[in-house]
């Protein structure tokens, strides 16, 4: 190595590559700032929601300790109450209405973004963005007044023909007697599921119809020149790239059909037994238990429904955050974040 190959070398040890840093303008530092204040005062409110909430069903907490999450009975006054039955009930709503809605949302997604002319494209989309507008307490009186009465029949069929499955099963109900009332079949968890999935499935087929139309030409145009039809692009382009966005787009589905309240209300006749048999009558759920003893609560009791609620709050945040990391890994996902 001859001597001016060595002074090049210690030159360059001692002058150490330089980092070089974007020239930002004024604007784009503002943008950046008002969406990291943006995303941290949601943060914020999220942290303030749940301490308000922690804070006033402390009082409760303390009262029943575990229990809260194992009694079904609901007497705050005397002591024993506990959210066992209106979860269940609350579960057992919200997946009945996913799947209801996740078969209907996924059709007219792909009938709107894949097969729909474009004259009536927008229409539709307006319309489906329109469904999700309607206030809940229309669809509950809806469902209480029409829908009910029509979904009876059905109930007593599935009943009939499908009632050795336990979940299908109905105590009270003879198959043989043409004659028998048809109460033991209204106020379901089976019929608020059906309510709840006309509310949530807009939702999921607008969020399904946005990832289906960002699928890649390019992928789309291969498949085609390969001899594919329309399904073959759609189940070998289509589909694959929007499976994070299904997923996300149920999952979001699923906390909102968690925490509706007006329309089950409605709908459902409160029982504070955990109800296995989504056919018959008599179910709850958390967020219709808070509206239906809110006026009426004492001081005990008001706590109570405070970590009732706390609890449902704690249970859509794990959902919307599963959701959000499902999309996040998708192929879908990591497109729209580009």
């Amino acid at each position: 190595m001859t001597t001016r190959t060595l002074e090049a070398t210690a030159e360059a040890a001692d002058d150490p590559p330089r980092r070089l840093h974007p020239d930002t303008g004024a604007a784009d530092r503002v943008f950046r700032g008002v969406l990291r204040g943006g995303g941290g005062l949601v943060l914020a409110i999220m942290l303030l929601v749940g301490g308000f909430l922690t804070y006033r069903a402390w009082q409760a907490l303390e009262v029943a300790r575990w229990d809260f999450l194992t009694t079904e009975a609901w007497e705050p006054d005397g002591g024993n109450f506990g959210i066992a039955a209106v979860l269940v009930g609350t579960v057992l709503i919200a997946l009945v209405a996913i799947l209801f809605a996740v078969p209907m949302a996924l059709g007219t997604a792909l009938y709107i973004s894949e097969y729909a002319p474009s004259r009536i494209r927008r229409t539709l989309i307006s319309t489906v963005d329109l469904m999700a507008a309607v206030p809940s307490v229309v669809y509950g009186l809806w469902g209480l007044f029409f829908f009910q009465g029509h979904v009876v029949t059905v109930s007593r069929w599935i009943s009939t023909y499908l009632g050795w499955i336990p979940v299908f099963k109905v105590d009270g109900s003879d198959p043989q007697d043409p004659l028998a009332t048809a109460t033991v079949f209204t106020s379901s968890t089976f019929i608020a599921g059906m309510v709840v999935s006309l509310m949530v499935a807009p939702i999921i087929c607008s969020v399904m119809r946005e990832v289906f139309s960002q699928a890649p030409v390019g992928e789309r145009e291969g498949a085609y020149a390969l001899g594919a039809n329309r399904w073959g692009v759609i189940r070998s382009v289509v589909l694959p790239f929007g499976k994070g966005g299904m997923i996300g787009g149920t999952m979001l589905g699923l906390g909102r059909a968690l925490g509706e309240t007006i329309a089950v209300y409605l709908v459902i006749s409160p029982v504070f037994v955990i109800q296995p048999h989504i056919l018959q009558n008599g179910t709850s759920s958390v967020s219709s238990l808070i509206a239906l003893r809110y006026g009426e609560a004492s001081e005990i009791g008001m706590s109570a429904l405070m970590a009732a609620g706390l609890a449902l709050f704690l249970m859509t945040l794990v959902v919307n955050f599963a959701a959000s990391t499902i999309v996040a890994r998708s192929r879908s996902g990591a497109a729209s974040d580009s």
